[in-house]
């Protein structure tokens, strides 16, 4: 069986630092024959203090895109369970189960009661416990710290060119497409309507540049003012597709926001700015 490099973190985002926490450990697995293992909760221990926690990505999402970076193994724990238990205690359990040749986290990262269990910690303990120690620096873009904390103001405001560029890949939102009205497809726009992620940070209402595996598309997020302006819905429409993409999931990479949402005097002022917004889109 493979020697395991461990990665301990929480990994909401899977912004700029994440990644070379992750890279860390991915490379050094791959020099040395060995497994790339990411230990993780399974919800935000800020929801385990707070009964609630907000998300850049649902779960299931920070999943994939860790996977995509090149760990092996993701394993997922429960906050509540190593609450209370010891910085050391902790670490002995980790070494007794995984006997890891390396251990990779975060500056910032903490674990243990009291949160003991420090970066200096693991560095001080990898003679004892025979592991290698890596610890990822912070990351800065434009002189600010690179944090999930940022990344969740930034995709509140709207601003994708910061969030963006912390994460180090484009805002994604990934949902299953659903039945909607198909008042898209009436007027000439056909478009894929999505549920917008529960427990995640919430862009502003308007119409985003976006990018999906069947092409660039116009995303649309908001109340419809001009037809219901009442329920929340997520659609995209993909210029140049006519295929059926119901019931099946939908990636979609926000670019760029183009417009605040708004309300039009009628059904053809609406379309002209469809047909605005696409051109817009295709240009970028």
């Amino acid at each position: 069986m493979k020697r395991v490099c461990l990665i301990l973190g929480f990994f909401d985002g899977i912004h700029k630092g994440h990644r070379n926490v992750i890279k860390s450990a991915v490379d050094f697995a791959r020099d040395n024959n060995s497994r790339a293992v990411l230990i993780t909760f399974k919800n935000s221990p800020v929801e385990y203090f707070y009964n609630q926690a907000e998300y850049i990505y649902p779960r299931e999402l920070s999943y994939k895109i860790v996977q995509e970076s090149g760990v092996d193994e993701i394993i997922k724990r429960d906050f509540s369970e190593l609450v209370n238990i010891s910085a050391e205690e902790y670490l002995k359990a980790l070494i007794k189960d995984f006997s890891p040749i390396s251990i990779s986290t975060g500056f910032n990262h903490t674990f243990g009661y009291k949160k003991v269990g420090t970066p200096d910690f693991l560095e001080k303990m990898q003679k004892i416990y025979g592991y290698k120690y890596f610890c990822a620096p912070a990351c800065y873009f434009e002189n600010e710290l690179v944090s999930s904390t940022a990344i969740k103001k930034y995709l509140k405001e709207g601003n994708l060119y910061k969030a963006n560029n912390m994460l180090s890949a484009p805002y994604t939102i990934e949902s299953k497409v659903i039945q909607g009205n198909e008042l898209g497809r009436k007027i000439g726009f056909p478009t894929a309507n999505m549920i917008y992620p529960e427990d995640c940070v919430k862009l502003p209402h308007g119409v985003y540049i976006s990018e999906t595996s069947n092409g660039r598309g116009v995303l649309n997020w908001g109340t419809k003012p001009t037809v219901d302006g009442v329920s929340e819905v997520l659609e995209v429409h993909i210029p140049g597709f006519s295929g059926n993409l119901y019931g099946k999931t939908l990636r979609i990479k926000i670019l760029k926001k183009i417009r605040d949402e708004k309300k039009f005097n009628s059904i053809d002022e609406l379309k002209s700015q469809i047909a605005k917004d696409t051109e817009e889109c295709l240009k970028l």
